[in-house]
């Protein structure tokens, strides 16, 4: 850490607390550096992971994705004391990749028509709480997709990220810097180690030359230029057990589990044998707990894997093996891992079939908002945008009214967009709609057996036809 200059600019891998550089945070923590600009995927918990600078104010500007876990950097950014740029986590990983590969700039769909194409994403408040700078508008041209021909769309221009150093966490390293990962940690740590003028690799072991299997080489050591060996933290954020229940979902454990179980029972028969499918966090992350027998999907994690398999029990949980969600999970025959520069391509390019996302408002066209509440509440967009600008099937999971009994199917969208009409199909606890194409409004065509047509109108605002052959919300 010696020479990290106040005001540098730091890449920081890791997807939660997986994969986080922890003995490298805590390092320079100590050395009080501060005025520091930081890019990574998340930004930890109060406690833990890049949490430690933000407790002794460090970082003055930050460039990341996905902050729902750490409320200390949410009371800093809506009061006014940091600068954020909130990137789609995919997006930010192709821009680390690209500046690796020597690429300044390139176009894609992800963000088009929302606030990260138009520009205006709070990037600093006041003290006051109004909104003192907004983020720039991208640049954009009209491409055809390259994976599906048959759509022209939108696409902004979005520019490559370096950094003054790279911090990455690794399983192993030999003496000339090629580094392995291990399993879901390996994450955003790959695109990131490319992408710094000095990239410092945090490993558990490190071995001579030649130990390492070449061709099981994640890193090469060209763009590696330290190593230290640290200890090994060995931290789980959501640890999710299937022998116990509390830590998974029970229509026992809380009032109103059973209509989400309802929810998520009649999204998971919407899923067709074959489908390789991304589950978004919270009740999404419950589809694949229901999918009926004899269907066969894969699930894709944007963290890095594909063939996510059930819960842990106690025991055989790992802290290198997450979900999406930075729940433990299994791995099932036949699965992958790979950096989520990788995942996001997977994603961006087409090659899943459907995602299932929860939201905070859809609208009768079909946008959706759920990344946050300008002012009050910021979660970060995490991969919600590319995953909706994907081509795949979009399914929207969600209680049809919030805490409040206010609905959240709206004639437009009062919120920040995540997607402009991407939703295909809407499921809640009172039925299921179909979002008719191009926009043009929203079908009933599923009904609960405890609701009439007549109540579901009173907790939707959205106007909605009713489908001649509504029937009874299947399970």
């Amino acid at each position: 850490m010696a020479d990290v200059k106040s005001g540098s600019k730091l890449l920081v891998g890791g997807f939660g607390l997986s994969g986080v550089p922890e003995n490298l945070l805590r390092a320079l923590r100590d050395t009080g550096v501060g005025k520091l600009t930081v890019v990574s995927s998340n930004v930890g918990t109060s406690e833990r992971g890049l949490g430690l600078l933000f407790q002794s104010k460090q970082i003055t500007k930050m460039i990341g994705s996905y902050v729902g876990e750490n409320e200390l950097f949410e009371q800093q950014y809506l009061s006014g004391e940091i600068e954020v740029e909130l990137v789609p986590m995919g997006t930010l990983a192709e821009r680390m990749r690209a500046a690796g590969a020597g690429i300044p700039a390139f176009f894609t769909r992800t963000g088009s028509g929302t606030l990260v194409h138009r520009g205006g994403i709070p990037a600093r408040y006041t003290k006051e709480g109004a909104v003192g700078l907004g983020s720039a508008p991208r640049e954009s041209r009209m491409f055809r997709d390259p994976m599906h021909k048959n759509i022209y769309d939108e696409f902004l221009l979005e520019e490559a990220i370096a950094g003054d150093f790279a911090f990455v966490k690794a399983w192993k390293a030999d003496t000339e810097g090629n580094l392995v990962y291990r399993m879901t940690a390996r994450n955003h740590n790959p695109a990131v180690a490319t992408a710094g003028k000095i990239t410092i690799a945090e490993v558990e072991e490190i071995v001579p030359a030649g130990t390492l299997d070449p061709d099981l080489v994640h890193t090469p050591g060209i763009y590696v230029q330290r190593v230290v060996q640290g200890e090994r933290m060995g931290v789980i954020e959501r640890l999710t057990l299937a022998d116990d229940q509390a830590s998974v979902f029970s229509p026992s454990t809380k009032p109103g589990d059973a209509l989400r179980e309802r929810i998520v029972r009649r999204a998971a028969l919407m899923l067709n044998d074959g489908d390789y499918v991304n589950l978004g966090i919270g009740m999404p992350t419950l589809v694949s707990n229901y999918v009926p027998e004899g269907v066969t999907i894969k699930l894709q994690s944007e963290n890095g894997m594909l063939g996510v398999g059930p819960f842990p029990n106690r025991g055989d949980e790992d802290c290198d093996l997450i979900n999406a969600g930075k729940q433990t999970v299994t791995a099932l025959d036949g699965a992958s891992y790979f950096g989520a520069d990788q995942s996001f391509a997977m994603i961006r390019g087409g090659h899943c079939q459907v995602t299932v996302l929860g939201t905070m408002q859809v609208a009768a066209n079909g946008d959706m908002a759920n990344y946050m509440i300008p002012g009050k509440l910021v979660k970060g967009m995490g991969g919600a945008m590319d995953l909706v600008c994907s081509g795949a099937r979009v399914i929207v999971t969600m209680e049809h009214t919030d805490r409040k009994g206010n609905p959240k199917i709206l004639p437009e969208c009062t919120l920040p967009l995540t997607g402009h009409q991407v939703v295909d199909t809407i499921v809640t606890e009172k039925g299921v709609f179909e979002v008719l194409p191009k926009g043009e409004g929203l079908v009933l065509t599923e009904i609960a057996e405890d609701e009439t047509v007549d109540s579901i109108r009173e907790a939707t605002l959205a106007d909605f036809t009713v489908s001649d052959d509504l029937c009874t919300m299947l399970q």
